[in-house]
């Protein structure tokens, strides 16, 4: 379950959405997911999944690699469809003791899994195709007009680029402690739920112990590095648009047109 977590990991592959510059990346990412909350029907969702289809095919990432990535929040999709499924008022369209199903909660049900497993992909796909240092040139380079109102761009962009490296990394460490712990009899596999919630301790203990050792170990290093933030640094491969780039912007803005559209004559 662990291993299926792709947010944050990197498929290192040769397409052209790896090439594209990080901030193409980070801004069609955000009008994606911005575009899936403002889309009402249908057709906004066909859009939205011929956009999606099409960015999967250009990424040549594995579809089944992305598709891992919905099995661990299998439990909070199938908690938030049958919350809607159950509890929207509306036509009923059928009743059995005080459950009723009503056609506006189907509805908001189909929309409701739809949003999120397209929300869980678009976002992995762009940490699939994103190296880490890359994302973060590309937050503090897009976010650099906000050094003008003193916002630490930098920082900011330093913090989310560990956070992302951290999760593949963690998710490793936990795999190898809840085998440690199974070899010493530890049962995660326990249908009672109270049982599955005490056997999470020993492995909730050893694992915050192992991320505070590790963020110090960063701290450390950085120190001796003389680190001290954005100022005055330079960039070893700095960014520069290219003609794809351009052509991606355009694509980008010519898909969230569409969404609009969809949203205002249908």
């Amino acid at each position: 379950m662990l291993r299926d977590i792709t947010l944050g990991q990197y498929y290192p592959v040769d397409s052209v959405i790896h090439r594209l510059d990080p901030r193409v990346k980070l801004l069609g990412t955000l009008l994606f997911l911005v575009s899936l909350f403002i889309n009402d029907n249908f057709i906004g969702i066909l859009v939205a999944m011929g956009f999606l289809v099409m960015a999967i095919e250009l990424s040549r990432v594995p579809f089944k690699f992305m598709v891992k990535g919905m099995k661990a929040i299998a439990v909070l999709l199938m908690f938030s469809v049958v919350l809607n499924l159950f509890l929207t008022k509306g036509t009923v369209i059928f009743s059995f003791w005080k459950i009723s199903i009503t056609k506006e909660g189907v509805y908001t049900a189909v929309f409701m899994a739809v949003r999120l497993s397209f929300l869980i992909i678009g976002s992995s796909l762009m940490t699939l195709t994103t190296t880490p240092n890359n994302l973060t040139d590309g937050l503090e380079k897009g976010l650099g007009f906000m050094k003008y109102i003193k916002v630490p761009v930098h920082e900011i962009a330093m913090m989310i680029s560990i956070a992302l490296r951290f999760i593949p990394i963690l998710m490793d460490e936990t795999d190898k402690i809840m085998k440690a712990q199974m070899a010493r009899g530890a049962d995660f596999e326990s249908k009672k739920l109270i049982q599955r919630a005490k056997s999470l301790i020993p492995l909730l203990v050893p694992l915050f112990v192992s991320a505070f050792r590790r963020a110090n170990d960063l701290a450390t290093a950085m120190e001796a590095r003389c680190y001290r933030g954005g100022e005055g640094r330079t960039k070893m491969k700095p960014l520069h648009y290219q003609t794809r780039d351009y052509l991606a912007y355009v694509i980008i803005i010519a898909y969230f047109v569409l969404i609009i559209m969809a949203k205002r004559f249908f």
